[in-house]
């Protein structure tokens, strides 16, 4: 056994097993431009759902409804297919098991339905999955990881992520935008715990590195363009130091954990709100091609630098909606749901183990009892 601080920075999404999903359904027919509509596919995990620790649901404060509402904007006719799925792994995806798909086994039979039913009118494609894989299946209770568990996971969810990837290519055209994404590294937050949790946050930065040398090339290989998170949340910049009220002065990558996560706060790693937006900003920047001769790219948001707010707070006011159950559905049945990009939610009440230096750093939700198995 070897304690998480060693391995687990590679994973940057907390693993939930809770069914939530997608808000407020309409069929293509429903539209008057049915018949020239084009089409945005999502897939993932919570990142791709918008979990909020706060609510403890889904949201539509996702980085795929921001990425949808500056999408839409280019291609006034475009639709979203939302088929994220909160505790998806890269198996699951694949086969199912977490999530109800009408008429599909699983989000990636979901998509390719989909696509087939669409087929020359799936503009883009984007997908963020793999960091439930190794948190619910190689974490003791104490926080520690399983090294030979780690060592045929982390194999699987490369072979899965290739399958997954190379599936979607195929299913697509020429004309169809691929983009999967890297991990950004939450782990920074144990630079708050002190010198033994600056070590710690020290010693993430190559794992995260090497993970996301390995998704990048499975990625790349596949046919799939990648946004990278880690360079959008400057997860490799120790140098550069910003003062963050309550906290003092950090590097800038830690600054930025604080301020795009409730991992400072909360121990949750899950962006908030102003966290999407970079994320939608990262996936925006790899699309920017499809805009029309002559237009110009769509800007990548960033969040306000001039303003630094405290770890894990947001910048905006308003609250996000919740998406109740997650009812994915395919043939048709088209989510509509454009981001409203100005509603924060306020800091969650996740359930964290947190110890730094020799021992381990593991961020856990904690297990809703009713109704979310």
């Amino acid at each position: 056994m070897r304690p998480l601080q060693s391995v687990g920075p590679r994973l940057a999404i907390a693993a939930t097993t809770i069914v939530l999903g997608t808000p407020g359904l309409a069929t293509a027919a429903e539209d008057t431009g049915a018949k020239d509509a084009t089409y945005y596919i999502s897939l993932g995990d919570s990142l791709a759902t918008g979990y909020q620790p706060e609510v403890d649901k889904d949201t539509d404060l996702a980085y795929t409804d921001q990425l949808y509402a500056q999408l839409k904007q280019r291609t006034p006719g475009l639709k979203h297919i939302r088929l994220g799925c909160t505790g998806d792994t890269t198996e699951s995806l694949i086969k199912g098991g977490k999530c109800d798909y009408p008429h599909a086994k699983s989000q990636l039979d979901a998509a390719l339905q989909a696509m087939a039913q669409h087929h020359g009118k799936v503009a883009y494609v984007t997908l963020s999955v793999g960091a439930n894989d190794i948190l619910q299946g190689c974490v003791s209770p104490a926080g520690t990881l399983d090294a030979a568990c780690l060592n045929s996971t982390s194999k699987s969810m490369a072979t899965n992520i290739a399958q997954i990837a190379g599936t979607l290519r195929k299913a697509g055209t020429n004309d169809t935008q691929f983009v999967g994404s890297t991990y950004y590294n939450p782990f920074l937050a144990t630079w708050l715990l002190g010198p033994s949790g600056q070590q710690a946050a020290k010693e993430s930065a190559p794992l995260v590195g090497a993970a996301n040398t390995g998704i990048t090339q499975v990625y790349k290989t596949t046919g799939f363009k990648v946004a990278d998170l880690a360079g959008a949340f400057s997860s490799d910049d120790f140098t550069t130091q910003v003062n963050v009220p309550g906290a003092g002065e950090v590097p800038a990558n830690v600054a930025k954990i604080c301020q795009l996560t409730w991992a400072c706060t909360k121990k949750d790693p899950h962006p908030n709100p102003d966290g999407h937006k970079l994320i939608a900003g990262a996936f925006a920047a790899q699309l920017a091609d499809t805009d029309e001769p002559g237009a110009s790219p769509s800007p990548t948001p960033t969040p306000d630098d001039s303003a630094t707010p405290e770890p894990g707070t947001s910048t905006r006011s308003g609250t996000g909606s919740d998406t109740g159950a997650n009812q994915p559905s395919t043939n048709g049945d088209l989510a509509e749901t454009g981001a409203s990009s100005s509603t924060p939610v306020l800091a969650g009440a996740g359930l964290a183990v947190v110890a730094a230096g020799s021992t381990a750093v593991y961020f856990a939700r904690r297990r809703r009892t009713t109704n979310e198995s």
